[in-house]
């Protein structure tokens, strides 16, 4: 990760010093690094020791950071891991493009493998991504979403880096097609587990432990998993209250939401579908070779269940 973190560092730079400026803010902020960390270890589980790893794991790093700029943006988001947006800090216009400099220095840098089938899965999952992000956007304020729609939108929109992340570590191994749709599983399940403890943790965190706003998912009018079961199992009365705070993108009711989803049991049943995801991250990857790096994706999925940030 550190060598990753090198690589980082000598491909953000640009003539152009706002360009600069902002990609070094969000980077600095740091973040899990679980994207880049996951083609690693599933490099190190197959034996793949080449350059080309660090190289991927920062492309895989700077496409994430990529998305986090322009979805701060969509959503008008004023704080990340604990501190103001580069929104907030710089701007709305400066975000965007900065975005997008980080999108096209990433495309640079996998050029540089001489790999047609990384160009491949990488532009696959940057497309997907997008798609997600728009199928999103069409979905707010939405309370009549249902939980294969939401797993839809997550399945791309954050799930599907994961996959790349995972599938690329594969393929710098050159492994056999079983083996990479293995680790292209796991890499899925892993990240759709992510993303639904994530959005468990809007109504069940602490904001200062979290580095963000309770509730930000509720004000941009996002009908998430806790929210949907809570909906299909609270009386006519709280879902009515669920509905019109999705429908108006109010926080106002927060309080009363909360205890809402905490009463209904919806957290729990947010938290057993993550642990599902959990679960079949594990078993995809059982036929992969037992050594440390396998080890650690077993723990790591295991304890992704139980994180509070």
């Amino acid at each position: 990760m550190r060598e990753v973190d090198i690589v980082i560092g000598q491909r953000l730079t640009s003539t152009v010093p706002l360009v600069g400026q902002v990609a070094q803010y969000i980077i600095a902020a740091g973040g899990k690094r679980l994207r880049p960390a996951l083609l690693l270890m599933v490099c190190g589980a197959l034996n793949y020791r080449g350059s080309h790893r660090h190289t991927l794991a920062a492309v895989v790093e700077l496409i994430h950071t990529a998305t986090l700029l322009h979805d701060d943006v969509v959503d008008a988001s004023t704080l990340r891991r604990g501190r103001a947006t580069a929104n907030e800090t710089f701007g709305n216009p400066a975000s965007v493009l900065v975005g997008d400099f980080l999108h096209t220095r990433s495309f640079q840098m996998m050029v540089e493998t001489g790999s047609m089938r990384v160009m491949e899965i990488l532009s696959e999952a940057t497309n997907i991504i997008a798609e997600g992000e728009v199928l999103q956007l069409m979905n707010m304020h939405d309370a009549s979403l249902s939980e294969a729609d939401y797993l839809k939108v997550i399945r791309s929109k954050t799930a599907k880096l994961f996959e790349a992340s995972a599938r690329l570590g594969a393929v710098l191994a050159n492994s056999p097609p079983a083996i990479e749709e293995a680790c292209a599983t796991y890499g899925q399940a892993l990240g759709t587990a992510f993303q639904i403890i994530d959005d468990v943790l809007d109504y069940a965190g602490n904001a200062v432990e979290m580095g963000k706003n309770l509730g930000d998912d509720l004000r941009e009018g996002k009908a998430t998993l806790p929210l949907i079961a809570a909906m299909e199992r609270g009386s006519r009365e709280q879902a009515a209250v669920i509905r019109s705070a999705i429908e108006q993108g109010s926080t106002e009711e927060l309080l009363s939401i909360i205890e809402i989803v905490k009463h209904t049991g919806a957290l729990e049943v947010a938290r057993s579908a993550a642990i599902q995801e959990a679960n079949r991250a594990v078993q995809a990857i059982g036929m992969l070779p037992e050594t440390e790096f396998t080890v650690a994706m077993r723990v790591l999925a295991n304890q992704l269940t139980d994180r509070r940030t």
